[in-house]
């Protein structure tokens, strides 16, 4: 075996990410260099890890050859564009971007099946195909590694490092792990091309983020302004809604009084939060509610304020059922009061600093922890004689996903982008058709999305990503939104800034998902108008989980519109999460999360790839269990063990050049024929299905087609066949499991092309691959199809199959060959059971010297006591009782129940056919049908009363 022990070494390096990429030079600043296009980086030899010349396969299939199949693949630049022209254009499918951060997951492994099985076929059809990977800088998450790591290490802090060298230290950080994401989905088998692998913070991409920016501000999109955001207190900065995760926790709901201004009356409230009642600026009543009618238009006085007074108001928002019916609002705190400010005008008063601590607008509280905060108010307000009561409270809890702690809502200064415009196109896109979301069910929440969306705050308080482009100059009030600092001081001079005056660049980083919503065009060349982006813009499909179809997919959407005035895919492809094989969510409490790295070691990555592709549907969550992945790795064997047969008999078998031809087909006897045209059935089936994306459908049919037709059906059949007959089985044998190869490859490459490897290129070809070779079924040639051959073999299968079940149900000893009689109105078919009385006696265990073939029951000499199987309309079998073995008795029992089913299905049809609603609304033709069905059953029912006749007369 040639390379199996590297092979094994190769899957643990690929699996640790440790040594499997080549490392970049050690970075000193805190955007280095790095080139347009990398190389190959697996640490593995590209020689073919193929068998040798006349090294039989063997016996069992090893998956760990799998590492070095990728390698070679890669050393051949499979994975790049060819440069042939279509006429549908190329392929293109953005990867979406792991977090440089990341371990592979369940979610990645299903997006890199997905994503493989498409840009395998497409090249397979002889589309350019572009899979364009990259990995996103993770702003949060990768600072936030960083700063745990220098702490755990006892080095200075970020403070205290300072931004350079803060950023120095990242980005060595990304240097010596960044690749481990990458190499560990090379472990399933991604094929996307690596020599184009984009970073969110390489110069290009950089450079592409200012210029969006810049071009937004020019247009007056971008603004700077105080709005409600999600802040999270341990990370200093706002965070996306992406990285806000709700929990169910218990708390307490606290009732206190609001004392009504100039009295001894006051307003019943309750509060989840009572530490933000200093920043209250207002109490609501329902209008409706008559209790507190008399109250509305006076004030009342804020507790523990030093005596602030806020207004009493009437707003529809309240619920009068809900608490006391009475409603503090602190618009700088709560995202639904800050909706109540905007309409009633109120001022926003906000009491928190960043770390979560209160500021001078606590007033006696300033200095203390938000939480701490909490128990001295209610503490002070109980002694202050304003506490009604606390209750046990359930209520969902924002958590920040990466630092852990609880999301305050706060009113803050940052930068935003206003998105009406742009979530209008976005809408427009999809209703128009100009793009396709798979499944179509997702299109109703996305027009309700876009069409409520809300301003989008891009800043973010941090070091690593993209720092905003935007300069200030120190006793100026404006500031200079460019992109560079040389075009800030052109524009600050222009302003009568004195050139002397030092510029000062805003701290902030964009939100990673500005660079990411970039990444369609800016990866392949905007704002240049490259080659690339002529090829591969628009891309054709973008493939993604359900959960990021708002926060990702839309924004690309609206940014690819908004910058090339082009939708910037055809199709958005989405599918559901992966849950436990019980259906649940996979977390680490419940102990259920699955490693793909773990399986992979385990059943190989062939067998992962389809469980989590097949048996699915787009959009729907995927339920795994091992006991499927253990199945498909028995596929997997399956497969194996049929090009073990096949290995002698296909010895100097080369690639087909091309599909079987009507005129070769019509000269191949019949099971030829079928085989043929079954595999070219389900060729043009498998790809339809791909094309639409029904991609669990295309796999279904691949993996049925191996089992029932190739492997059940014509390799059994094939060992019969003699003379003649024998080379046209050896061609449809080569021809129909290469078929079979072809089909399985996007969904199990590795097996698939190992298998090929060693049946059709045993001359070694160096360049030869089956990822390179041509789909069965290319574009506009219908392929050849013998629709007789196939209706001749599915009725001799149903004669097989009534043959076997009799033995079953007789239970008639194996080494017993049968004798029957096959009355056969069909002369084709009778035809072909006489001719292939050898594949008949193998399969279903009959004797060919005692079969007799005829075309009435009149013409044979038929026992009284014959069993009797009707298989068909016009095929019918007897066996006599002697070979059975069984008693008259016995046999009737068996025709009376068969009897019995029958009578039941001619009144089922009958009574449809009686139904006014049936046969006045159903289309003729299904209505035509019908009736064909019933005569069909009645007179397979007298057949059968008239054997039972037969045989009661005989007792």
């Amino acid at each position: 075996m040639v390379l199996l022990a590297f092979a094994a070494r190769g899957a643990r390096a690929l699996r640790s990410g440790g040594g499997a990429r080549a490392r970049l030079p050690s970075l000193r600043s805190p955007r280095p260099s790095l080139g347009p296009r990398r190389t190959s980086t697996l640490d593995q030899p590209a020689v073919r890890p193929f068998l040798g010349a006349g090294e039989a396969l063997p016996s069992k299939y090893d998956f760990s050859t799998e590492g070095s199949l990728y390698a070679w693949w890669e050393a051949q630049g499979l994975f790049e564009p060819s440069d042939a022209e279509h006429p549908r254009g190329a392929y293109t499918c953005p990867m979406p971007p792991p977090n440089v951060t990341g371990r592979l997951h369940l979610g990645h492994a299903m997006f890199v099946a997905l994503q493989d099985i498409l840009a395998r076929f497409h090249r397979a059809r002889g589309r350019p195909t572009l899979w364009l990977p990259g990995t996103d800088h993770a702003g949060i998450a990768t600072q936030l590694l960083v700063e745990r790591a220098l702490a755990s290490e006892g080095s200075p802090t970020r403070a205290e490092l300072g931004r350079d060298k803060f950023l120095e230290r990242v980005w060595r950080w990304k240097d010596e792990n960044g690749g481990a994401i990458t190499s560990q989905m090379r472990r399933l088998g991604a094929s996307a091309d690596w020599s184009r692998e984009k970073f969110t913070l390489d110069d290009d991409m950089s450079r592409a983020v200012t210029e969006a920016f810049v071009r937004l501000h020019e247009k007056g999109l971008v603004y700077r302004g105080s709005r409600m955001v999600n802040w999270s207190p341990n990370l200093g900065t706002a965070v996306s809604d992406l990285e806000v995760e709700f929990e169910e926790r218990e708390g307490l709901l606290y009732y206190f009084k609001y004392g009504v201004a100039g009295s001894d009356d006051f307003l019943p409230v309750a509060t989840s939060r009572p530490e933000t009642i200093l920043g209250d600026t207002a109490v609501c009543v329902n209008p409706a509610d008559d209790r507190y009618a008399h109250l509305v238009g006076k004030e009342c006085v804020v507790p523990m304020s030093g005596g602030r007074t806020v207004p009493i108001l009437a707003d529809d928002y309240v619920d009068i059922e809900f608490g006391t019916g009475a409603l503090k609002v602190t618009p700088g705190h709560d995202a639904n009061d800050y909706e109540i400010g905007l309409r009633q005008d109120l001022p926003v008063i906000n009491i928190l600093n960043g770390d979560g601590t209160l500021n001078d607008n606590g007033g006696a509280y300033a200095g203390l922890d938000r939480f701490a905060c909490r128990k001295q108010i209610w503490a002070d307000m109980d002694e202050a004689g304003l506490v009604i009561k606390t209750e046990k409270y359930a209520s969902r809890v924002p958590i920040s996903q990466r630092g852990g702690e609880v999301i305050e809502p706060l009113v803050s200064t940052q930068w935003f982008v206003n998105t009406t415009v742009m979530g209008a196109r976005g809408v427009d896109a999809v209703r128009n058709g100009d793009i396709k979301i798979v499944p179509k069910r997702f299109e109703k929440e996305w027009y309700n999305w876009l069409e409520n969306i809300q301003d989008w705050c891009v800043s973010r308080q941090l070091w690593w990503g993209h720092q905003i482009p935007v300069w200030y100059a120190a006793g100026h009030d404006g500031y200079f939104c460019a992109r560079s600092e040389d075009d800030a001081r052109a524009q600050a001079r222009a302003a009568g800034v004195d050139d002397g005056t030092a510029l000062t660049r805003d701290p902030d980083v964009l939100d990673t998902w500005f660079s990411s919503g970039l990444w369609p065009f800016a990866t392949v060349g905007w704002p240049d108008a490259t080659p690339d982006f002529s090829k591969f813009y628009p891309a054709t499909c973008l493939e993604t989980g359900y959960d990021i179809l708002f926060f990702w997919v839309a924004r690309m959407v609206m940014m690819g519109l908004e910058f090339t005035g082009e939708s910037p895919f055809e199709v958005i492809y989405m599918h559901g999460l992966v849950r436990d094989k019980n259906n649940e969510k996979m977390s680490k409490t419940k102990g259920n999360v699955v490693d793909p790295l773990d399986v992979v070691d385990e059943f190989g990555a062939d067998a992962l790839r389809f469980s989590l592709v097949t048996g699915v549907t787009p959009g729907q969550d995927v339920p795994l269990s091992m006991d499927k992945v253990k199945e498909n790795r028995n596929f997997c064997n399956k497969i194996w063990n049929a090009a073990r047969f096949l290995e002698p008999k296909l010895a100097g078998a080369t690639p087909s050049d091309g599909p079987i031809q009507a005129a070769e087909l019509a000269a191949m006897p019949v099971f030829e024929r079928y085989i043929v045209s079954k595999a070219h059935e389900c060729a043009e089936a498998s790809a339809a299905a791909l094309e639409d994306y029904a991609i669990g459908d295309a796999g279904r049919r691949a993996y049925e087609f191996f089992y029932n037709e190739f492997a059940d059906w014509y390799v059994e059949v094939s060992k019969t066949r003699s003379g003649d007959d024998a080379e046209a089985s050896q061609r449809a044998l080569a021809y129909a499991f290469e078929v079979c190869l072809k089909l399985i490859h996007p969904f199990m490459p590795h097996v698939t092309e190992f298998l090929w490897q060693k049946l059709y290129n045993g001359a070694g070809d160096e360049r030869a691959a089956l990822m390179a070779a041509p789909y069965p079924a290319l574009e506009g040639a219908a392929l050849a199809f013998d629709e007789s051959a196939v209706r001749l073999m599915e009725s001799w299968k149903g004669l097989v199959r009534a043959l076997r079940n009799i033995r079953a149900e007789y239970g008639i000893e194996p080494a017993v060959k049968t004798g029957p009689t096959i009355v056969c109105e069909d002369a084709a078919l009778a035809d072909l059971i006489t001719s292939e009385l050898k594949a008949l006696a193998l399969l279903s265990k009959v004797d060919p010297d005692r079969v007799a073939v005829v075309a009435a029951k009149a013409d044979a000499n038929i026992d009284a006591d014959a069993v009797q199987l009707v298989v068909a309309d016009g095929l019918e079998v007897y066996l006599p009782q002697a070979d059975l073995a069984k008693d008259v008795a016995k046999e009737l029992d068996r025709l009376g129940r068969q009897a019995e089913k029958l009578a039941k299905d001619i009144a089922g049809l009958e009574g449809r056919l009686k139904n006014p609603g049936f046969a006045d609304k159903a289309p003729p033709k299904v209505v035509d049908e019908t009736r064909a069905q019933l005569a069909e059953k009645v007179e397979q029912k007298a057949t059968l009363d008239a054997s039972i006749a037969d045989l009661e007369a005989s007792k």
